[in-house]
């Protein structure tokens, strides 16, 4: 290609891409809501306390993943569950024997009759309700940790003990967020590990199954909506798996040198519009593989093949959810650990907290391109930037200070489209993971005591150009007595 030619041909990706870039700069902050901290949720038989004191059926967390389910419903994810709450143990990385679960959710949009009239007002009112908490089981038996060699709850008296919870029953075995859960025999994607850090989570298509993503193995698996079983475990590629397996995080980094970080496993799955495949991206690159050259894995659900991608990160230190635009199309959550929750006693501004329109479209498949320190740049999936989170919520008319946005922008899912202006419009929900802290240090005044510090809800919404060629994933309702709601 001789150099004029090649000059009109970037300045034509120029002009497409400022175009693509500019049509964004539609999508709008309809609604924000909130579930306080403070709540329990509807697992009464877990409320016993935890071992480092905190209520077993805390209501929190629960943005770690966010899924559409049809209508107004949602299911609501939370991860391995308390453990920003310290305790007496550093062997378990304060983790507790919190049951794994996801929460369905009532996420109602309403117009505000106070809209525009009242400044700072937006044109919806989001009002969340829980409606149920399924708890999270597999039919055959699961690995627990002893409690060998561990200290004592934090009452400093009663012995931590084993990791196997005291609901569990014939046909009944809860996964939990203990990091002693597994088997130190084999690899960490080993499917009877009772340690499970849900990260993400997706509906079926019709509607009577879901499936789980977790950072510990990494692990992909379905549950059966309804009775919170699991009925399939997917294998994932070997070279995301260790095989020197700690309770500790900081062990077990310094002794792997191929699979997952700790910690950093597959934070974020999508389901394609069609149903037939899984999309799961990990939280940061493998052990082998160089700094911000990321992973992602494609599952066929019918006959579980995979393949793996490149995903380069621009701007954030990690990527946190993805979700289908269509079946080859995604938007990637990309951000930092700045803003509220992040540090208490030292606040910082959230700066980073952007969606990256992806397409697998013509990728190349990168499952055996290993390291050391495998440069995976080349490969990379092309992205352009579709919203910025921080840029939207500290503008009119919702203007948030950036220290009062969620650190851990996490839950993303599209929903149900709405009327604005007689304008037919699609949204967005975007969610954060609390860590199950109801109350924080005043970001704006760490000195001047405690504030709030709930699961927040926020949506957006966008029509047809400013995401072009997206596709609703077509998720059955289910009746309540489906879903096995309480009534």
């Amino acid at each position: 290609m001789n150099p004029s030619s090649l000059r009109l041909r970037l300045l034509a990706v120029a002009l497409t891409a400022a175009t693509t870039l500019n049509a964004h700069a539609a999508v709008d902050l309809i609604a924000i809501g909130s579930i306080s901290g403070a709540y329990e949720d509807l697992s009464n038989q877990t409320a016993a306390p935890l071992e480092n004191g905190v209520a077993g059926n805390r209501l929190g967390g629960i943005g770690s993943g966010l899924a559409y389910a049809g209508g107004d419903i949602f299911l609501g994810l939370p991860d391995r569950g308390p453990n920003a709450t310290p305790f007496d143990s550093n062997i378990i990385d304060d983790t507790v024997s919190y049951i794994d679960r996801f929460h369905t959710l009532n996420l109602s949009l309403a117009p505000n009759p106070d809209y525009p009239g009242e400044p700072g007002s937006l044109p919806f009112v989001l009002t969340p309700t829980l409606r149920d908490t399924t708890l999270l089981s597999s039919v055959t038996p699961l690995v627990y940790g002893t409690g060998a060699g561990l200290g004592n709850k934090i009452d400093g008296i009663t012995p931590i003990g084993s990791g196997e919870p005291g609901l569990n029953k014939r046909f009944v075995h809860y996964f939990t967020g203990r990091s002693d859960n597994f088997d130190p025999t084999k690899p960490s994607t080993n499917p009877n590990n009772a340690r499970l850090d849900p990260e993400s989570i997706r509906v079926s298509n019709d509607g009577l199954s879901v499936f789980i993503s977790d950072e510990y193995g990494p692990y992909v698996y379905q549950f059966n909506r309804i009775t919170g079983q699991r009925i399939r475990s997917f294998k994932l590629p070997d070279n995301l798996a260790i095989t020197a397996l700690s309770s500790q995080k900081d062990v077990e980094i310094a002794s792997n040198t191929i699979g997952r970080v700790t910690n950093k496993g597959m934070e974020g799955l999508a389901i394609t519009p069609d149903g037939k495949t899984l999309v799961g991206i990990m939280q940061a690159n493998l052990e082998q593989d160089k700094k911000g050259s990321l992973r992602i894995v494609t599952i066929d659900i019918k006959s579980g093949a995979t393949h793996e991608y490149a995903y380069k990160l621009t701007d954030g230190s990690g990527v946190s959810e993805i979700v289908a635009v269509n079946n080859h199309q995604f938007l990637v959550d990309e951000r930092d650990g700045n803003g509220m929750a992040d540090t208490p006693a030292t606040p910082s501004a959230a700066l980073v907290k952007e969606l990256f329109l992806i397409d697998l479209n013509g990728a190349q498949d990168v499952t055996n391109v290993t390291g050391p320190k495998a440069d995976l740049s080349s490969y990379a999936v092309s992205k352009v930037l579709f919203l910025d989170i921080v840029a939207k919520l500290t503008a009119a008319p919702a203007n948030i200070n950036p220290l009062l946005i969620p650190s851990k922008i996490e839950g993303v899912a599209f929903g149900q489209d709405v009327v604005i202006n007689g304008v037919t419009k699609h949204t967005l929900y975007v969610t954060n993971d609390n860590d199950f802290l109801a109350t924080i240090a005043n970001p704006l005044a760490p000195a001047s005591g405690n504030v709030a510090n709930p699961n927040q809800f926020y949506v957006f919404a966008f029509d047809d150009q400013d995401l072009q060629g997206y596709v609703p994933q077509p998720v059955k309702p289910r009746t309540l007595l489906e879903c096995g709601f309480n009534l």
